[in-house]
């Protein structure tokens, strides 16, 4: 029997079909959490739906690893895809590192981050695949993420037929709602798209020297917001056929 895969996401809409395909399902529930633990393409995992932004899912991922020891954690969803990418509507993409997009200062000359303000976000642990040697890192804005989980989905995906993207990803807590801040946040960190949550999750897996990998996908272009073109639902389901048969192929 596999190891223990932990799976969180934002909100229900995006794990109903992942839930529905578990078998053995119990349900579990921890610091104000519903987690679901069962059978999903013959691997043990553990679910749970984080609730929007950066804290709740920090503290999913916490009693995730607390309650349950996974020895990875997907995280996943949808993400507004930025434009000139190459990541349209319902794609799906996979970060191969997590950046927080709002931490920082605005300054009269524009945006700075956190390591123009000298503050680190991230003390990862000696030893750790990220860690440097007997030290600890300092990491910034930019949480890297660990290189082999992010190639064997990206080359499972493919494999599966779908034609996923990978790049980093960026965190807000303000979702883009114009065509100018798309531009500047792609442009400033050579994003694929956006989320809500993935830098905290890969923050606190760091910190606990568990692997992490993120799959999205695309239920908008990020820019000037028009509801009426969003594809929520559609993209839901097909980042989580994307997960199921990463896991599937694992």
């Amino acid at each position: 029997m596999h190891a223990v895969t932990g799976l969180v996401c934002a909100v229900g809409l995006e794990c109903d079909e992942i839930r529905a395909g578990l078998s053995r399902s119990r349900r579990l529930e921890y610091g104000g959490l519903v987690f679901f633990s069962g059978l999903l393409s013959g691997r043990r995992v553990v679910l749970t739906a984080s609730g929007v932004g950066k804290t709740n899912a920090a503290h999913a991922a916490t009693l995730l690893i607390e309650k349950f020891r996974p020895a990875m954690i997907v995280n996943f969803g949808v993400g507004g895809a930025y434009p000139g990418t190459g990541a349209g509507v319902c794609g799906i993409a996979v970060a191969d590192s997590e950046i927080y997009g709002d931490e920082g200062v605005v300054t009269r000359d524009g945006f700075k981050d956190m390591r123009d303000m000298g503050m680190a976000l991230v003390q990862a642990p000696p030893g750790s695949d990220v860690g440097a040697g007997r030290r600890r890192r300092r990491i910034y804005n930019r949480i890297p993420i660990q290189p082999v989980p992010v190639r064997k989905a990206y080359s499972a995906l493919k494999r599966l037929s779908f034609s996923p993207l990978k790049g980093p990803f960026v965190t807000v807590s303000t979702v883009t709602g114009t065509a100018a801040r798309a531009a500047e946040l792609q442009a400033m960190y050579g994003a694929v798209c956006e989320n809500m949550e993935g830098a905290s999750v890969a923050h606190v897996c760091v910190l606990h020297r568990v692997p992490f990998l993120e799959i999205r996908g695309m239920s908008n272009l990020a820019g000037e917001r028009d509801k009426r073109r969003w594809r929520l639902k559609e993209a839901a389901v097909e980042c989580q056929r994307a997960v199921m048969g990463v896991l599937g192929r694992w």
